[in-house]
Parts: structure tokens; sequence; C-alpha cells
């Protein structure tokens, strides 16, 4: 089993290259399991897939069972597993601060912080605020003995405000706090994300999955992208085969949506004995 301080600089090293690379989101120990049987290189967890596995709507579920969730998505696999944070569990930027410094005990090597409120009315925090979130996250990162990778985030466009001169002044103002990645959900053209790649620094994260966004790994590589992750998509698509499944039994009785089901054996093959 690598150490953390190994995990951690492998990480890191990932986003160094000269292309860019899937981060995919597990929700429990089985699909963590499934997606390192598959080669991948890293993971990162997916805070409205564990909500939706705990039958919760995203944001519903508190730091410490988030935590312990971590804590077992590094136990899963022997890769670099780093943690969406959602806002940092609260405004305050000590409570950030605090949130990566449990992240890291639980066994992250990176994680994200929002500049989400996750209040309807009111969902983004003020530039300034969101600015000292991301700092003092930052410096709960530096005192660790080894390379954390804090990823900061600028959410304006998953919440209605698709201000594309508003969102890279955050990333600029983020980076110059001290983010080691940058990211920005909700960005859908090859336009808008190069405009961010061309603005910053920093690694930039780009999320894949969102309806209307359908560009591949080679072109978002292309744009100058150094990762993308898929957030809740394939939790989502897994309740929709749920869903798809018990709609079939439901109206018509029928079971046809065995046929496409990977078979025990398959399955049972990529889990230890």
């Amino acid at each position: 089993m690598p150490t953390q301080q190994e995990k951690a600089d492998r990480f890191r090293a990932l986003h160094q290259q000269d292309h860019a690379f899937i981060i995919p989101n597990p929700w429990d120990v089985g699909t963590a399991r499934l997606l390192a049987g598959l080669g991948f290189e890293a993971l990162a967890s997916t805070s409205a897939g564990y909500a939706f596995s705990l039958g919760r709507r995203d944001g519903a579920v508190g730091r410490d069972q988030m935590m312990l969730h971590l804590a077992e998505l590094v136990s899963a696999t022997d890769l670099p597993v780093s943690a969406d944070l959602e806002n940092g569990f609260g405004d305050d930027p000590q409570e950030a601060a605090l949130t990566i410094s449990r992240a890291a005990a639980a066994g992250m090597v990176g994680g994200s912080i929002e500049d989400s409120t996750g209040r309807p009315g009111d969902p983004i925090y003020p530039q300034a605020l969101a600015v000292e979130r991301i700092r003092a996250a930052v410096a709960a990162a530096r005192a660790l003995p080894w390379a954390f990778t804090l990823t900061a985030r600028a959410e304006n466009h998953l919440h209605g405000r698709p201000d594309l001169k508003d969102t890279i002044a955050r990333l600029q103002a983020y980076q110059e706090a001290g983010a080691d990645v940058l990211y920005a959900p909700g960005l859908k053209t090859a336009q808008d994300i190069a405009a961010v790649v061309s603005s910053v620094d920093r690694p930039v994260n780009v999320l894949a999955g969102l309806q209307g966004m359908d560009l591949t790994l080679e072109a978002l590589s292309r744009l100058g992208v150094k990762r993308v992750s898929i957030g809740g998509s394939l939790a989502r698509a897994a309740f929709g085969a749920m869903l798809r499944a018990g709609r079939e039994m439901r109206d018509h009785g029928s079971f046809g949506f065995t046929q496409s089901a990977v078979s025990h054996a398959d399955i049972s093959a990529m889990f230890p004995a």
C-alpha cells in the first residue's frame, strides 16, 4: 500500500502531464474498486452521488458523516483520492480550513472548496469572502507535511449566473490566493473553456457529463485542460438504469433490462475474494 505522501506526489504529477486525464467520481467502495479495476489513475468523491446513495439530496450530508465516507473511499483502493468538499461545510474561512485538515486526516490527497453558499436566494459568496476562504484552505493544505492539491471552484455557471468575466476574475483571485487547480463547473463551450485556460496559469479542471457539453477528452486536452471530472454523472447514470428497470417491471411486467446487466461472474471477478 503506498503512503499518503506517495499518493499525493502521484496525484500532483498527473496535473503536470502534457495531456488531460479523467478523474471519475465513485460514490462507495464498490464503485471505487470497479473504476480502479478499469485502470483509472486517480479518483474523486462526489457529494451528490454519495447523498443520492443515502436517499438524500446533494448538500444534505454533514461534515462528520462525509469524512467517514471519504475514509472508506481511500481504503477501497491504492489510488490517490481527491474530495468534493462542497463549500467547506461553513461560511467562515476557518471552517474551510478545518475541512481541509480533516479531509487530509481521512486520507485525501486533494480536495475542492467552492464559492457556493448552499442558499438558493444568495448562491455565491462575495468575491472578497470567497478569496479569504480559499486562502484559509490553502494555509491548512500547506501546513501538511506533504503536497495536498487544493482545487478552488467558481460556481457561477451552476447557479444561473453565466458571467464568464466574473468567473475568470474569481479564478484569477483564487490562483493568487494559492490554489493549485482551478475549476468552474458548468462551462460547456470550447470558446468559454479556452478563455478560462488562457486566463490562468494553474491546471484547469473541467466538468464533463452535463447536458449540452459534448467535448471529448481529446478535445478538452487540445484546449489545454489538465483534468476532467464527471461529478455525479456516473451516479445519475446508475440510478437512471435502476429507474428504467423499475418502470419496466411496474408498467410492463417485463424484465428486458436484465439482458444488458453485467453478469454476476464478471462483476464478482473485479472484487477481492
